[in-house]
């Protein structure tokens, strides 16, 4: 093999010479890969002769030549091996440009608000899933919107909210994922005598008004969270109505009833002049991402509700307890 300079091609006319294609540069790393014309040829899905000329093509834009076309085998010319790694280079930087241009163009991008009821924005599962939405659709804007008692669902139907972090039961038609389970615990004032033992029977909690919930409260709902009826069949007595949980625990550090909250109301609601306690025959409760069925399909529904499921794949599920989550 000769170790003379390779001649560059006859210069073209001033302006004639053209940048070469990134598809050539692809063409010139596959024969380089093959040092074969046929074999390059068919890994490409082209013909030989096709595969020949774009070469010559890149050889006349480069204005140099780069295969040592004096024996039958593929040879690389000085100038052949000295650019190798720049073309390398270049079709490797548009290919992460294309691949960031299709990812861009699938990124889910627009406002996104979710409402939520008493603590739920602050409880951990929500931390969870507002991260792990963020961190797989950054370019989503989120809201947060406090709910009352009646106007939870409503917020769904109207619109109001696009999803609410929520506490079942729900009424049907409204879809869930569920988020966690843990306790419900009785909300006393302070000094009311049963405070001072614990854990406390539903028997007797008998005699203790309950607060009520307001007008437009789901049915199921409201039932739970009073629990009517009690495990004897008797209705639980209703004292004054409470549209969310700051009233609510309001009215119980005021005396006139007692509640029914989940555990976690301990550690995110300390309050002066109440007091919450376990109740052995009280069954737990749950939390939940809500949403209406025909928004599920939405992208930016579906970006949440990926992202909800895959923050779950990754916590290991367990009850919340009384002490917090």
């Amino acid at each position: 093999m000769s170790l003379d300079p390779v001649p560059a091609l006859p210069s073209p006319a001033p302006g004639a010479r053209r940048e070469p294609s990134t598809h050539q540069l692809r063409l010139f790393l596959a024969l380089a890969e093959e040092a074969h014309f046929g074999r390059a040829a068919a890994r490409l899905f082209m013909t030989q002769p096709a595969l020949s000329q774009q070469i010559r093509a890149l050889e006349e834009r480069l204005g140099m030549l780069l295969i040592d076309r004096t024996s039958r085998a593929v040879t690389l010319t000085a100038a052949g091996r000295a650019l190798l790694p720049e073309a390398r280079e270049v079709v490797d930087a548009v290919a992460r440009l294309r691949r960031r241009a299709e990812t861009f163009a699938r990124e889910v991008r627009g406002h996104l608000v979710l409402g939520f009821i008493g603590a739920e924005a602050s409880m951990p599962y929500t931390h969870a899933v507002l991260s792990a939405l963020n961190e797989r659709h950054p370019r989503i804007g989120i809201e947060m919107r406090g709910l009352d008692f009646a106007d939870q669902i409503d917020a769904l139907a109207n619109g109001d909210v696009d999803a609410a972090f929520l506490r079942p039961p729900l009424p049907p038609g409204v879809q869930t994922l569920h988020l966690a389970t843990e306790p419900r615990v009785a909300c006393l004032a302070a000094n009311d005598p049963l405070a001072a033992g614990s854990p406390l029977t539903l028997a007797q909690l008998a005699d203790r008004p309950v607060i009520d919930l307001p007008e437009g409260s789901p049915p199921g709902w409201r039932d739970f969270w009073t629990v009517a009826p009690r495990p004897d069949g008797a209705s639980p007595l209703f004292g004054p109505v409470a549209t969310d949980v700051e009233s609510l625990l309001h009215t119980v550090a005021r005396g006139p009833a007692m509640s029914f909250l989940p555990a976690a109301a301990r550690r995110l609601y300390p309050r002066p002049g109440v007091a919450y306690l376990p109740v052995t025959d009280l069954s737990p409760c749950t939390s939940a991402l809500a949403w209406l069925p025909h928004r599920r399909t939405h992208p930016l529904l579906t970006a949440l509700r990926e992202s909800a499921h895959a923050a779950l794949s990754c916590t290991k599920p367990r009850p919340l307890n009384a002490s917090g989550p």
